[in-house]
């Protein structure tokens, strides 16, 4: 291939560099990073009221009565994640719905995780409600702007006087006809 032939991005290109660049426009369309902390913050917050440790020859479990509810909040804080991926419109409604269910972690999943799950939860939902979609080039590209030329509706209409002085306290609906003016 010589330095002057055209290269067409996606057809000479390695298929994995045609991936990466593939991911990394889904990732910029989408609250990535929200969805991805979402999902990991849900991850410990279900897992654990159920998760027994081996210490040694020793056995730590930490199964609680309230471990429904921490699954219950636990598959939904995943849910929310995907969501926030896959249908980015509702992005808001899902980090409100991260924060509140973080928030509720903490008395009903084991301090919402061991404070784990609760912190990326809400980080992922703080940043669900942060994000903005990104302009196109379309959209960021400068429009030039011609301002028409006044026509005889649209003169400035000079400053009137309303009868008053400038140190009027009533309101008055007749003056200026008809406009209301306080002050």
């Amino acid at each position: 291939m010589s330095a002057e032939s055209a290269v067409s991005p996606g057809r000479d290109e390695h298929y994995i560099r045609a991936i990466r660049r593939g991911f990394r426009t889904w990732r910029g369309q989408r609250p990535f990073w929200a969805g991805l902390f979402t999902v990991l913050g849900g991850i410990p917050i279900a897992y654990l009221p159920y998760a027994s440790f081996k210490l040694g020859h020793m056995t730590l479990a930490m199964q609680t009565t309230a471990g429904a509810g921490a699954l219950i909040i636990g598959v939904l804080l995943i849910t929310l994640g995907l969501t926030m991926w896959f249908h980015h419109i509702v992005r808001v409604f899902a980090g409100v719905a991260t924060i509140l269910l973080a928030l509720v972690s903490i008395p009903i999943a084991n301090m919402g995780g061991f404070f784990v799950g609760f912190l990326l939860s809400l980080i992922g939902g703080a940043l669900s409600l942060s994000w903005a979609p990104g302009k196109t080039a379309a959209e960021s590209a400068p429009a030039k702007e011609t301002a028409p030329e006044p026509g005889p509706a649209e003169a400035p209409v000079g400053e009137q006087w309303d009868g008053y002085g400038t140190h009027a306290h009533e309101t008055t609906i007749e003056a200026n006809g008809g406009r209301n003016s306080a002050g």
